[in-house]
């Protein structure tokens, strides 16, 4: 296969710090090349070079064996590289077409053509397995649906590289799988794909070949062929990891420390009932938008929502998440950079603004104690900063959440919720924060994961619920967890199999 894309020594710096050191890569046609590493091994640097967002410092491109240097990612574009981002970008108050379009309008007799533009753009979503409405306005999507809208926009674009950051970190099995089915058509059609992703199950189902980085550094390059998912993950992190999750902890008591019953959450959940023990890790699963995160933003006063809840056996219904963290009930975002931090702040403002009571000195803040938390912060949850006063959209996205973790933690909170605690995060730092979390049961501390990871479910939890439709559908115990029986829940499998069964007999 020729070689379409190539990097040659690549090196790349931010001042003093060297984030690339001499990593060399090669993109042939009709290929999957996946690129994995920790956070902070360089992935995206690399990637965002390699689309002409960034200018290496040292180091060569060649496109098509031509040498060659983007001005900037527009120019890397006209000659057919292409970049799917794993941020959202797209302007939440046009449609579904016109972001797929914009910039890129269609005309007719000096006109947009917005009939032309909404038929192009429902084309190009029934290819990627959806059929998301293209007059939608985008703001009333869910984040699952406007990535593949993001995708979506890339690939209209004539393409000889795709690029791919985290693409699924969003998506469900079934989305996840529609993708892949584009990627494999891409490469027949002869493109060169690279491939970002932490999980590395989808690496070993969608790649060629597989680059590793580590610390900006090149590990190796390995055909895919008998390279397992737990070698990937020796290579990204230089140590064995077989052992991903630890042990759960043992309840620490049969003590109820949180009942809800009868939850609404108006056009989200409804009638949702269920019990928490404290030292519990209770487990939320299901499809993407089953309703899981609406539920419990609408428990801790994010939006409305009403019911029955009693925590430690006192009636409680919060107006907003402050009174939440007041009662002991801390909630992690699963959109962290939205939600969770103020990217355009440091890493102190971030971490105290939740607590400031805790840093007050008559009118005035103690910034001296605010610094000595912030150490402490960086010590315990190992958040690897370049510089103490970076900003924390700065920060890869497994030190965000660390940074994140940190934050909450200082309300000294009783009951911890986290909403996809290790989404966009690598290996290593996924092994970090399963086992803060087991650590927080083991003191005592009550914690409910969501996940849409069904092995993180299964690895961590007690037991898990499960969601469908807004509802609960069951529950797995300790006993019976596994793949099978979180996904018969959140389909429903379960139940058409039942009535099968019952009108066989009939």
């Amino acid at each position: 296969m020729a070689s379409v894309l190539r990097a040659e020594n690549i090196s790349k710096s931010f001042g003093p710090i060297e984030v690339l050191n001499d990593v060399s890569l090669d993109l042939k046609a009709g290929e999957v090349h996946a690129v994995i590493g920790e956070n902070g091994a360089g992935k995206s640097t690399l990637m965002r070079i390699l689309s002409g967002h960034l200018p290496p410092t040292r180091g060569t491109l060649f496109l098509n064996d031509q040498p060659v240097r983007f001005s900037s990612p527009v120019e890397a574009e006209g000659r057919g590289i292409v970049l799917v981002h794993q941020e959202i970008l797209l302007a939440e108050d046009l449609t579904v077409a016109q972001n797929v379009f914009l910039g890129r309008e269609l005309r007719r007799f000096g006109f947009v053509d917005d009939t032309a533009m909404r038929e192009r753009t429902r084309a190009i979503l029934a290819e990627l397995g959806t059929a998301i409405d293209p007059d939608r306005e985008v703001r009333r999507l869910s984040i699952a649906d406007r990535q593949l809208v993001q995708i979506a926009r890339a690939l209209l674009v004539p393409h000889r590289v795709v690029a791919f950051d985290e693409p699924t970190a969003v998506l469900t099995p079934v989305e996840a799988e529609s993708l892949f089915a584009i990627i494999r058509r891409l490469r027949e059609q002869g493109a060169a794909i690279l491939y970002i992703s932490h999980r590395l199950n989808e690496v070993k189902a969608i790649a060629d070949r597989v680059t590793v980085l580590r610390d900006g550094r090149l590990v190796a390059t390995r055909g895919i062929e008998g390279l397992e998912p737990l070698e990937m993950a020796r290579l990204m992190v230089g140590r064995d990891m077989s052992k991903l999750y630890p042990d759960k902890p043992a309840t620490a008591s049969d003590e109820t420390i949180l009942t809800v019953r009868d939850f609404t959450v108006p056009g989200h959940a409804e009638h949702v009932s269920f019990d928490l023990r404290r030292g519990e890790i209770l487990g939320f699963g299901g499809l993407i938008g089953a309703g899981r995160t609406e539920l419990f933003e609408g428990l801790v006063g994010l939006r409305p929502g009403q019911g029955t809840t009693t925590l430690g056996g006192r009636p409680i219904h919060f107006k907003d998440a402050r009174e939440a963290m007041a009662a002991g009930i801390v909630y992690l975002s699963e959109d962290r950079k939205g939600k969770g931090l103020l990217l355009q702040q440091n890493l102190r403002v971030n971490l105290t603004l939740a607590s400031l009571e805790k840093f007050g000195r008559g009118s005035f803040i103690d910034v001296q104690a605010e610094d000595r938390a912030l150490d402490t912060a960086i010590h315990d949850f190992d958040i690897r900063a370049r510089r103490r006063d970076m900003l924390a959209g700065q920060l890869s996205g497994g030190n965000q959440q660390k940074l994140l973790l940190a934050k909450m933690m200082l309300a000294e909170p009783r009951i911890v919720i986290i909403d996809e605690p290790t989404r966009g995060v690598d290996i290593g730092t996924k092994e970090q924060i399963y086992r803060f979390i087991a650590s927080l049961a083991e003191k005592g501390c009550s914690v409910i994961v969501i996940s849409s990871e069904m092995q993180e479910l299964i690895g961590l939890c007690h037991r898990v619920l499960v969601m469908r439709n807004g509802r609960i559908a069951g529950e797995v115990g300790a006993a019976d967890l596994s793949e099978d029986s979180i996904v018969f829940l959140a389909t429903g499998i379960h139940e058409e199999r039942a009535a099968e069964i019952a009108a066989g007999h009939a």
